[in-house]
């Protein structure tokens, strides 16, 4: 209601009771909590409110009416902004996908939707314990803001949106701290205007406020501490080269390492046959590469090739969704812009012989044979497509940023960068986990299509080694069933192998290593 009437002289004139000399001589009504919630300030006269009075509030003042507005805006936009890196880790919106895993860009603006919703639910109640704490995690947001800009390999895989993430987390930092302190001004100006003085009391109720939004502030800088360490760690990571070359593919999206060993003709002139590895669960340097580069020292084999699959050790990760179908055709274009024809004896291990399969059906003229190590069957990939692994990752995913596993790692247990990239600590990384997320998404569907139809196509005449793990035949008949299933692939098969007490990984066993060495220097000297 009004508060004042103006007067033709352009003066206004205070029409509430109180405010008058004596209610009772003007023949007013007593005073109430609406005539009185806007006191004049020049009336010295005029009746004190208690401090308890709802009518003394910050709120009265519009410069913090309208800095609540601005703070519910931000916080629609951050929400926004969460809802989009949310759904691009399931299917990529045009211009969003990172070369790296999009989990920190995540990161960043959860904790600054907490942020907001912290200085929206407690925004009548100051704290200067909260300012404190906010300028803490503000000065860590400057620091990883510094961090990813400067070091050239996380500037690249975070692309602008991990910086603009980051940014917007330091600028909304430093808006609840300007938020709060304007607060605490405005509330101590309406108490001292309407109660004669600032409030020093505050109620039980404003306490717990106080209490519960100082634990709020206090795990959000525990938290941004721990991103800044494994922030740290990636710069130190990047400072490790890639072994191999690494090619754009798939229209300059992202890159893929690949790595060759060995010449590619012999004492005569006459091209060799390049093995090319894929890996399994794990990238090709974990395990194979040794075994590739003794098969070399041994004779066994001239040369061999093998890249790293999007978001594997030193590959970009690519767009969702990603089948095999996309990671073949990235894979043939490397090797095209590495002017690597072959011919390949392609040698593939667990999930990894899927990919070789349907590069086999695709390359079949530059294929001269296929050899399977504990190979998936097309028919097993339920479990690993299962929505509750799927929701693991993505749980694995969204708390990776913290590193509570590669922090503990690097200070404790002498986990090194190689560890991170492609070793025992590889699976912690975010892309690894994004790349075994985006496998997982497509792996009963897309990719078990596009595996289906290679089997339709693949020339029956290619020559066929299938060795298999003998702990894993033992333990399940039908993954035994299966592994004979894949003997038939072609009609050249050559050997099915089974090595017991052989792991999964069945190069981990000296019997493993030299029946698979022993079949593939048959099949390139041929």
């Amino acid at each position: 209601m009004p508060l004042f009437n103006s007067q033709g002289d352009g003066s206004e004139q205070d029409v509430r009771p109180e405010l008058r000399d004596s209610p009772e001589q003007e023949g007013e009504r007593p005073p109430d909590e609406y005539t009185r919630l806007l006191p004049n300030r020049v009336n010295s006269t005029r009746e004190l409110l208690s401090p308890d009075d709802p009518a003394v509030s910050p709120y009265n003042l519009f410069s913090i009416r309208f800095l609540r507005y601005v703070t519910l805006f931000f916080t629609a936009l951050t929400f926004l902004w969460w809802v989009i890196l949310l759904v691009s880790a399931f299917a990529t919106p045009p211009g969003f996908h990172t070369k790296g895993s999009g989990f920190f860009a995540f990161g960043y603006t959860s904790l600054t939707l907490l942020n907001m919703f912290f200085t929206l639910l407690f925004f009548g109640v100051p704290s200067k314990s909260v300012r404190i704490l906010a300028i803490v995690i503000a000065a860590f947001l400057a620091l990883d803001a510094i961090l990813l800009a400067s070091v050239q390999k996380t500037r690249y895989e975070e692309g602008w949106v991990g910086i603009a993430s980051v940014i917007w987390a330091l600028l909304m930092s430093l808006w609840s701290i300007i938020t709060d302190r304007t607060v605490q001004w405005g509330k101590a100006e309406e108490e001292e205007r309407l109660t004669g003085r600032a409030e020093s009391r505050k109620s039980l109720t404003e306490w717990l406020e106080v209490l519960l939004s100082s634990i709020g502030y206090s795990v959000m800088v525990v938290a941004v501490a721990l991103i800044t360490l494994a922030i740290i760690l990636r710069a130190l990571d990047a400072k490790v080269a890639p072994p191999g070359k690494l090619y754009w593919v798939d229209n300059e999206k992202y890159r893929i390492h690949l790595y060759c060993q060995g010449n590619k003709t012999d004492e005569n002139g006459k091209t060799v046959t390049t093995v090319l590895f894929e890996g399994g669960e794990w990238p090709v340097e974990h395990g194979l590469w040794g075994f590739a580069d003794n098969a070399v020292k041994n004779g066994s084999i001239s040369r061999y090739c093998f890249a790293d699959r999007p978001g594997l050790a030193w590959s970009d990760t690519a767009p969702s969704p990603s089948s095999a179908g996309f990671v073949v055709d990235a894979l043939s274009e490397a090797l095209a812009k590495a002017e690597e024809g072959g011919p390949f004896v392609l040698a593939s291990a667990g999930i990894g012989s899927l990919y070789s399969r349907v590069f086999s059906a695709r390359h079949s003229h530059d294929v001269r044979g296929l050899l399977l190590i504990d190979p998936l069957h097309e028919d097993l990939l339920g479990p690993g497509a299962a929505p509750g692994r799927g929701f693991w990752l993505w749980l694995r995913g969204v708390i990776s940023p913290l590193g509570l596993d590669r922090i503990p790692g690097a200070i404790f247990k002498g986990r090194t960068s190689r560890d991170r990239i492609y070793g025992r600590s590889a699976y912690q990384t975010g892309k690894f986990i994004f790349a075994k997320l985006q496998e997982s998404l497509v792996l009963n569907s897309f990719t078990k299509r596009d595996v289906d139809s290679s089997r339709q196509i693949q020339e029956r005449d290619t020559p066929l080694v299938v060795i298999s793990s003998g702990r894993r035949v033992k333990a399940s008949d039908e993954w035994s069933a299966k592994q004979r299933d894949l003997t038939r692939l072609t009609d050249k098969l050559q050997h099915w192998d089974i090595v017991d007490d052989a792991p999964h990984e069945v190069w981990r066993t000296l019997e493993g290593r030299e029946k698979i060495e022993k079949r593939l220097k048959k099949m390139v000297q041929k």
